[in-house]
């Protein structure tokens, strides 16, 4: 990638932080009392995210070398990881900004149709993950109700029952995709937008071999290649699941009553509805607005407070900036291509 796109996107990340930084509904004051009583459990939080995003390069790395080799070095994948993930965090429709950047990145390795082809499946696999995510956290909170420890009423049975039909079509289209490929029914879809129409059909008839051959692509690796594609999947899976450490470090320091594991349980529900709630609205930079109010919903149906609530959001908001301004950073550094 040319220094003039790297420096692009850079901008584009750094302007979104300071608008976040910006538009915190929170003063100084109680931001840095938030963040002292967090203490040490906010540091174990950042390095938990460093795992996480450890995962997610392995995850990546699995599905390049389910492909054919795989020149580019793990410590490569886990900058491009970070660094992907802070854009995406920082423009609006989430993937208009990570993966376009790692396609870019990765292009002088592997070359342009394996660079789109896993950074494609490593997005779907990702966002795969999370919806079934989203079904075993539906299934918990049923459990939950029926030994009394949860609230069930009829709204909230009917909630549930709308976020499972969603669960489902979703899961549904993504196994379509994973056995017929993607890419080109994506274009297809685009070039119907209005505005898109001519640029949709021009893209799609002058790559038309290239983006065969990525579906083709990512159609193997699910029919030929199980094993890196289970791979992929577990760690990713993994990965949301141990993202529920999060909110287990912040509810322990409010003493909320219950033991760990049934802590978890709430964190665990918390998050994967908060997710759910915040990926609705994925066309705000950082979830402006839809991660606080998906906490404060989720933390309130599980009979905690509001104080509560707001704390969760600032913590994980102090992370996301933390991080994204990691992955700002690690753009500029390393970008020698051997």
């Amino acid at each position: 990638m040319s220094n003039k796109l790297r420096n692009i996107f850079f901008l584009i990340g750094l302007v979104a932080i300071i608008v976040m930084c910006f538009t915190f509904e929170v003063s100084f004051a109680e931001l840095w009392k938030d963040i002292t009583k967090a203490g040490y459990w906010l540091v174990a939080i950042l390095i938990l995210w460093g795992g996480l995003y450890a995962m997610n390069a392995l995850s990546w790395q699995v599905i390049l070398r389910g492909s054919g080799d795989c020149p580019v070095s793990y410590w490569r994948l886990l900058k491009l990881t970070i660094t992907g993930f802070a854009l995406n965090y920082a423009t609006p429709v989430g993937l208009l900004g990570g993966e376009p950047y790692k396609i870019m990145e990765l292009t002088p390795y592997v070359g342009t149709q394996r660079a789109t082809s896993s950074v494609v499946l490593f997005a779907m696999m990702h966002i795969f993950s999370h919806f079934c995510y989203w079904v075993t956290a539906i299934v918990i909170y049923v459990l939950m109700s029926v030994l009394g420890l949860l609230p069930m009423d009829g709204l909230m049975a009917f909630l549930l029952l709308l976020m499972g039909l969603f669960c489902a079509v979703g899961i549904y289209f993504f196994v379509c995709g994973y056995k017929n490929g993607m890419v080109v029914r994506l274009i297809r879809f685009v070039s119907r937008i209005p505005g898109l129409h001519r640029w949709g059909e021009r893209f799609a008839e002058e790559h038309a071999d290239d983006l065969q051959k990525i579906d083709a692509q990512i159609s193997e690796l699910h029919s030929q290649n199980k094993r890196s594609f289970f791979a992929s999947f577990f760690l990713e899976y993994i990965g949301r699941m141990s993202q529920s450490f999060e909110l287990l470090f912040m509810l322990m320091l409010f003493d909320v009553s219950g033991n760990v594991f049934i802590l978890f349980i709430y964190s665990f529900l918390i998050l994967a509805f908060t997710s759910l709630f915040a990926n609705l609205l994925f066309f705000f930079p950082l979830q402006l607005g839809g991660r606080e109010g998906g906490f404060a919903m989720s933390t309130a149906q599980m009979g905690m407070t509001n104080e509560i609530g707001l704390f969760i959001s600032i913590i994980c908001r102090v992370r996301e900036i933390f991080w994204t301004a990691v992955g700002l950073l690690l753009m500029k550094i390393n970008n020698n291509t051997k």
